[in-house]
């Protein structure tokens, strides 16, 4: 059975099963440092905004980091959301104080007054113009104590990916597999082919294919954006991650 996706509507509507068991290693290896920024924010009085939250790996580290702050999580993707409503269901607690929002990270009603903006895994989703329109409503609503977590995905300039696995994950007797590659659409942007199979033992039972944009961007050009709008910027390195502040 091969399916293709649609990406016109829901670019993650055949893969998000795969997505969340993939990427676990990654949320594994940036989370203490996730933990060690939102900690010291925990004074502040505004919400949490989680944007492109996908299954809500994030929003479980912000919740408890932060353990008093209402939580906004925010996800254009219906099957996405699928599995973060599923996961905060789990969690009593975090789901009285998390709401999730459909829709994209522009469409976002700001509140007034935020605490917090995590934007993971999520950039590459938006158009230049888009993305320093974001920067520019963080700025405006941001608290001056407060922060922006983010990270640039690599590649940062356009230019083909080669074909290279991803993990393998097994539930059951079942194995998942993932395999990406890109190439550049411009000099801004790259197409990526994901393949996900579906395995038991050593027969493949589903394989899914899609096809996304991702616009680029270095994180010189990254800086400069940042300090068009007043948000200073400090680089972790060893995760990728930048922290912004007023």
């Amino acid at each position: 059975m091969n399916l293709q996706e649609d990406t016109t509507t829901d670019p993650y509507a055949l893969s998000a099963p795969f997505i969340d068991p993939m990427i676990a290693g990654f949320w594994q290896q940036v989370g203490p440092s996730l933990v060690a920024e939102l900690q010291p924010l925990s004074g502040l009085s505004g919400p949490v905004i989680d944007l492109g939250a996908g299954a809500g790996r994030g929003t479980r580290i912000v919740a408890a980091s932060l353990p008093e702050a209402p939580i906004f999580a925010v996800e254009p993707s219906a099957a996405m959301r699928t599995a973060l409503l599923a996961r905060l269901m789990d969690d009593a607690p975090l789901a009285a104080r998390t709401t999730v929002v459909a829709g994209g990270a522009l469409e976002f009603p700001f509140p007034e007054r935020v605490s917090v903006v995590l934007a993971m895994n999520m950039i590459g989703h938006l158009a230049p113009d888009d993305r320093r329109s974001l920067w520019e409503r963080i700025a405006a609503h941001l608290d001056p104590a407060g922060a922006v977590l983010v990270n640039n995905l690599p590649p940062t300039v356009a230019a083909t990916v080669p074909r290279s696995a991803g993990p393998v994950v097994r539930v059951g007797t079942y194995e998942y597999r993932g395999w990406s590659e890109a190439e550049p659409a411009g000099d801004q942007r790259l197409v990526w082919h994901m393949t996900y199979e579906t395995l038991q033992q050593g027969r493949v039972l589903a394989r899914v294919e899609v096809d996304y944009d991702w616009w680029v961007v270095t994180d010189e050009e990254l800086h400069a954006e940042w300090a068009a709008c007043g948000l200073g910027a400090r680089t972790l390195g060893n995760v990728n991650l930048h922290v912004l502040s007023p």
